[in-house]
């Protein structure tokens, strides 16, 4: 840091899925840059435990986005320990490991995905998103300013073969994000849609993955900067946006 002024002091991030893989490199990255980030997960002690290791400014709260009740107890407690949310970083989402544990190796067809797999992924993904998202926007709309970050996937992954339910999941978070930009359309809320833009090292990808493949993998780090760009005072006003976190460079440039 070189002594710089952390640029987000004072900003307060709730990150759903925050307990690892991107949710919890883009809880460090804002952490790192002096935001309050409520780390919430299902399990209570893991978002604990991983709030404590990020550092101060982190809180450990017990979230299942599946769930309207455990949604609204989360906020209420959010709100009383930080008074407010300045940013939601929609992210949590199950892989394909829990349909198919070798899916990349040997994709699973639609038809052999069990129901209740089915819908576990799309219940926590994009069922997950509209539940969180509509519990904070009224609270977003009151305080007069919001952001919301929906974190999606590649294009290509949305509609490979084997990829039922993660694929479509993630299709309809994106589509979800799009409308409910133009619901926010002209309001102090703002909606964007975040991805990596390649397979990450994350826990969700297979064991039996061979090396050269997952030494192609991208950290999960480099979702870093663009939510911290998203959080911070240059992003104000940006509103239905797709960033893909490999060229954010050259697309920051362009802008």
């Amino acid at each position: 840091m070189g002594g710089m002024p952390m640029q987000l002091t004072g900003t307060r991030a709730l990150i759903t899925g925050a307990t690892s893989g991107l949710g919890r490199a883009m809880a460090a990255a804002l952490v790192g840059e002096g935001a309050q980030v409520a780390v919430t997960g299902r399990s209570r002690d893991r978002a604990d435990a991983v709030a404590s290791e990020l550092g101060a400014t982190a809180t450990g709260l017990e979230l299942d986005v599946r769930s309207e009740s455990s949604v609204q107890a989360c906020l209420d407690a959010v709100h009383a320990r930080l008074g407010g949310i300045d940013i939601l970083v929609n992210n949590a989402g199950i892989g394909m490991r829990t349909v198919n544990p070798t899916f990349l190796s040997s994709p699973q067809p639609f038809w052999l995905v069990s129901p209740s797999g089915f819908r576990d992924v799309v219940e926590t993904k994009m069922t997950g998103v509209f539940l969180v998202a509509r519990a904070i926007v009224p609270r977003m709309l009151e305080a007069g300013q919001g952001r919301i970050v929906n974190i999606s996937m590649n294009s290509q992954t949305m509609t490979r073969a084997g990829f039922v339910p993660y694929g479509p999941a993630g299709a309809g978070v994106e589509a979800l994000s799009r409308i409910m930009a133009a619901d926010l359309a002209g309001t102090t809320v703002t909606v964007n849609t975040l991805l990596p833009g390649g397979a990450t090292a994350t826990g969700m990808i297979p064991d039996d993955v061979p090396a050269e493949v997952r030494a192609g993998l991208l950290d999960p780090s480099i979702m870093g900067p663009p939510i911290v760009w998203l959080a911070s005072g240059r992003a104000d006003g940006v509103h239905d946006q797709r960033i893909v976190a490999t060229e954010f460079a050259d697309w920051l440039a362009a802008r």
